[in-house]
């Protein structure tokens, strides 16, 4: 049997002219990350619980008798806090969009990979799943032998507990999830009931899926290999930027020795080669080798070195966050944060708030009422039985407000015009709805010669003035 091409070694010279055979491709290796204590390991938790607490919190969160935040895709209709978005205010996604974009370049620029190491989903519940694992397996060593253990009671029934609470906790994650899109308090009752719709079932389903799948199993290689993030990131950075670095300067040569030795005498540096920065890393890399596009920011090689530091009773800060100029003595480490005004990030920052501004005064500015006119295309102009000119005109009336309204409907722009509205002359339309309405506009025909003249319809709700909307029109003559 051929073997196969992956596990064909190539032969390659080394520096030193000898011969070392090496595999192109290297079988996935699980990675058993370590517990760790210590002030950022205390941030990361703070940012799980912020982040699930909103992300969980948030669809049963009710305003004006509806759900405060709530995307829904059938009726085309947006709820934000208040806010009510509709197919027409694409612009504002837009605007988001732009804003986190610049805000990410802003961010990375500054601080590096912070947004991966505390905030990112996958690490959030990469962590999250890691708690319960560590909960029903135990810490890394314990993991370690549980996986290289033969199948026994002890073993299938510690998997089968940690399986059954990931799949759970995914599960709800992707009921969660299609709670932003579909009224939490139906799906829950749909799903007493076991009356959950089939693109409900499906989303619940593979959101779960995919949560159980990245955050259970893929974990890492969804960092090294799937997110574009860590790619592109190098982009963004410069020789200040934040990032975490070991002092090579300081901790090498690495060696061993007893505590309260002098190992400066025999040629050793602070780190004691214990290798715990790379048990703890999520990743699986040794930020001993310098800075790697692996690296996610997450500090926990920081908490743990600082132990150990701690221990040997040496200065902690052998790993730490640091920038690349500061490390090489360009600058001392006080003026890292004087460095965060450089230009190139005020630059980001400058156009983050210009964006962010032109969004909140549209937003203050924004009437909660849209009009669209469309007219009869039958019949350009008739005569009334007054002799009066005649144009047909339909508008669709979108209240936007979370209170119904009603609304008067007036023409303007041609002297003496006569505006007739279908039924009552008042048009009333619910909260969050839109209505239909046909609107005749009369004129004398001394004043509307050939062709068009431009009108205005005035549009405003008669409890409140100041909603109100002008819309442009074209009256035609004759």
């Amino acid at each position: 049997m051929s073997k196969k091409l992956r596990d064909i070694p190539v032969t390659v010279i080394k520096d030193d002219g000898e011969y070392e055979e090496i595999h192109l491709y290297s079988k996935h290796k699980k990675i058993y990350p370590r517990w760790v204590n210590g002030l950022f390991n205390r941030w990361r938790i703070l940012f799980v619980v912020i982040t699930q607490l909103f992300f969980y919190g948030m669809p049963w969160l009710q305003m004006n008798g509806r759900q405060a935040l709530l995307f829904n895709i059938t009726e085309h209709t947006f709820y934000i806090y208040g806010f009510v978005f509709l197919p027409q205010d694409f612009i504002y996604l837009t605007a988001l969009l732009l804003a986190s974009a610049i805000g990410l370049f802003a961010w990375t620029t500054a601080g590096g990979r912070l947004w991966c190491g505390y905030a990112c989903p996958q690490t959030v519940y990469t962590e999250i799943f890691l708690w319960i694992e560590k909960w029903v397996e135990g810490d890394r060593m314990a993991r370690i032998k549980l996986d290289n253990a033969p199948s026994s009671a002890r073993k299938i029934r510690l998997k089968a507990i940690k399986h059954s609470i990931w799949i759970i906790f995914s599960l709800w994650t992707g009921f969660t999830f299609v709670g932003y899109f579909t009224p939490i308090r139906a799906l829950w009752t749909e799903v007493t009931q076991f009356g959950l719709g089939p693109w409900e079932t499906f989303w619940v389903f593979f959101y779960g899926f995919a949560t159980y799948g990245n955050a259970g199993w893929m974990r890492e290689q969804v960092c090294k290999y799937m997110c574009p993030y860590a790619r592109f990131q190098s982009t963004m950075f410069d020789a200040d930027t934040l990032i975490i670095s070991y002092d090579a300067e300081r901790g090498d040569a690495r060696g061993s020795r007893k505590k309260g030795s002098d190992y400066k005498a025999a040629g050793l540096g602070d780190c004691i080669d214990c290798t715990v920065c790379v048990q703890v890393c999520p990743v699986g890399i040794d930020i001993r080798d310098g800075l790697q596009y692996e690296c996610i920011g997450c500090a926990a090689c920081i908490d743990a070195c600082d132990e150990i530091m701690d221990k040997m009773e040496y200065p902690r800060g052998l790993i730490r966050y640091t920038t690349e100029n500061a490390l090489e003595h360009k600058y001392p480490e006080r003026d890292i944060i004087k460095k965060i005004t450089r230009p190139r990030v005020m630059m980001y920052v400058l156009l983050l708030f210009i964006i962010m501004g032109i969004t909140v005064s549209s937003l203050v500015m924004r009437k909660p009422i849209k009009v669209n006119i469309s007219r009869d295309r039958v019949a350009m102009v008739r005569e009334a039985d007054d002799g009066w000119l005649e144009n047909s005109y339909r508008l669709q009336i979108q209240n936007t407000d979370e209170k119904a309204h009603s609304y008067t409907i007036i023409a303007t722009g041609i002297a003496n015009s006569r505006t007739i509205v279908e039924g009552s002359g008042q048009i009333f339309v619910e909260a969050t709805a839109s209505q239909d309405i046909g609107v005749r506009v009369q004129v004398e025909p001394n004043l509307a010669g050939a062709g068009g003249h431009e009108i205005h319809f005035i549009i405003t709700a008669t409890d409140n003035p100041t909603i109100t909307s002008t819309e442009k029109a074209s009256f035609i003559g004759r």
